[in-house]
């Protein structure tokens, strides 16, 4: 099937990126990166002056600038928001006596919290890096759904189409699943508030949002109405799935994964071991569509695959490069495929070359995208998040990927039997990997 086109669609109670072998384009907000930490607790000013003091000293935030205490923080007048300009290194000065001074005499009132956000956008857009972002508490609130692969509400995916709001994933174990809602059902009501005319973000608003322990949705199934009323509980979000191929007389698993989320190695591990337990002789991993995630969960599940002795990839740090090899005395040996397409990025190139260049896999599908960064991300006080590049990541070989994307030992685009029927049997890439794997 050709990529799909979502830009009209929106996500509503959980914004991640649904993988399925029916191959999609990843939604607008997938993550498109590898996160090497995650901090809490600087509020706003402190990343104000973490920030200046880094681009003063022409670098990008290290790890030796981690705090500036709040002690440092004082008033000089009446307003409680503006800052005494002493108390700082020389260098901030302009920035903060703009900032008392729009504060204290602009025309119009002005939004401290706005002021600050529109500041620290700008030392982020400055750095020109697409990754380099300010997010907001909304923003940070949808990004880390993503990447933690839990979150609380009822536990379904709902997509916005042309005149409604369906459901079109139900996760397994979640409050939606044991009541009984179905993919297809689409929204009439929630706390009987009528949303037949809402999208998907605001109905995902009305449900995770509501403050309550539990709502009450009416569904449309077919010509029936139902309702259903819902605990909020935490979801985990199933970020792998597997199957079965028989294959040129052999067993053949296939595990697809959606994104490197900080749960993704314990459900790709658990389904893997599994997969042996059945007695596959081979392996497809499909990352095709996944945009990213955390770099500590794909060298965790590259080192399922790789001894000691080989590297999952090497980061370079200012231009000092290290070297990062497997992490565990597990290895295998039988054959792997990799199916990527041009929406598999960052931590899914990782896994891709990594495999690719020290355990001999084959890669399948079109390019990549070509993500060779690492991110750090800190989280506010506010709930906000500053997040920006820290490393470049090189494959086992050093190359640096970066904006070329990994090129497939067998390139295989799909064609327009697969757009018009989507299948195992019509998709390409799938049965290009399973007759590389059991030749």
């Amino acid at each position: 099937m050709a990529e799909k086109d979502t830009s009209k669609k929106e996500e509503k109670e959980i914004k991640t990126v649904k993988k399925t072998k029916t191959v999609k384009e990843p939604k607008e907000e997938a993550v498109r990166e590898v996160i090497v930490e995650k901090k809490v607790g600087f509020n706003y000013l402190e990343v104000i002056v973490i920030m200046i003091i880094t681009l003063i000293l022409g670098g990008v935030i290290g790890s030796f600038v981690t705090y500036v205490s709040k002690d440092n923080r004082k008033t000089n007048n009446t307003n409680s928001s503006v800052v005494d300009t002493n108390k700082y290194p020389e260098g901030l000065d302009e920035f903060l006596k703009t900032y008392n001074s729009i504060l204290e005499e602009y025309y119009e009132k002005v939004d401290e919290k706005e002021l600050i956000e529109a500041g620290i956008n700008g030392m982020l857009e400055y750095l020109g890096d697409d990754y380099s972002v300010y997010m907001n508490k909304e923003t940070t609130k949808q990004f880390n759904e993503q990447v933690e692969g839990h979150y609380k509400g009822i536990g379904v995916e709902i997509t916005t189409s042309e005149d409604h709001t369906e459901i079109t994933r139900v996760f397994s174990n979640s409050p939606a699943s044991k009541a009984g809602l179905k993919a297809q059902d689409v929204f009439l009501k929630v706390d009987n508030e009528d949303v037949s005319n809402k999208n998907a973000n605001e109905i995902s608003k009305l449900i995770k949002e509501s403050g309550k322990t539990e709502v009450k949705v009416v569904v449309k199934r077919g010509n029936e109405e139902l309702t259903f009323t819902l605990k909020l509980e935490e979801v985990i979000i199933d970020t792998v799935e597997t199957e079965i191929f028989e294959k040129n007389g052999k067993k053949v698993g296939y595990i697809g994964v959606s994104v490197f989320a900080s749960n993704t190695y314990e459900q790709f591990k658990e389904k893997l071991e599994k997969l042996e337990k059945d007695g596959i002789d081979s392996l497809v991993i499909d990352v095709r569509g996944n945009s990213g995630g955390y770099l500590t969960t794909v060298t965790d599940m590259a080192s399922l695959f790789l001894n000691k002795s080989k590297i999952i990839y090497q980061l370079d740090t200012k231009g000092i490069v290290e070297q990062v090899y497997s992490r565990t005395k597990e290895s295998r040996s039988y054959p792997i495929a990799i199916l990527v397409n041009k929406y598999s990025a960052s931590a899914s190139e990782i896994l891709a070359a990594a495999l690719q260049e020290s355990y001999g896999a084959k890669v399948v599908g079109t390019n990549s995208f070509g993500k060779g960064t690492v991110q750090r991300a800190y989280t506010l006080e506010s709930g906000a998040t500053i997040k920006y590049t820290v490393q470049k990541w090189l494959t086992p070989k050093g190359n640096w990927i970066n904006k070329t994307g990994i090129k497939p030992d067998i390139e295989v685009e799909l064609d327009e039997e697969y757009s018009l029927n989507p299948s195992n049997e019509t998709d390409k890439q799938l049965q290009t990997a399973l007759e590389e794997v059991t030749k």
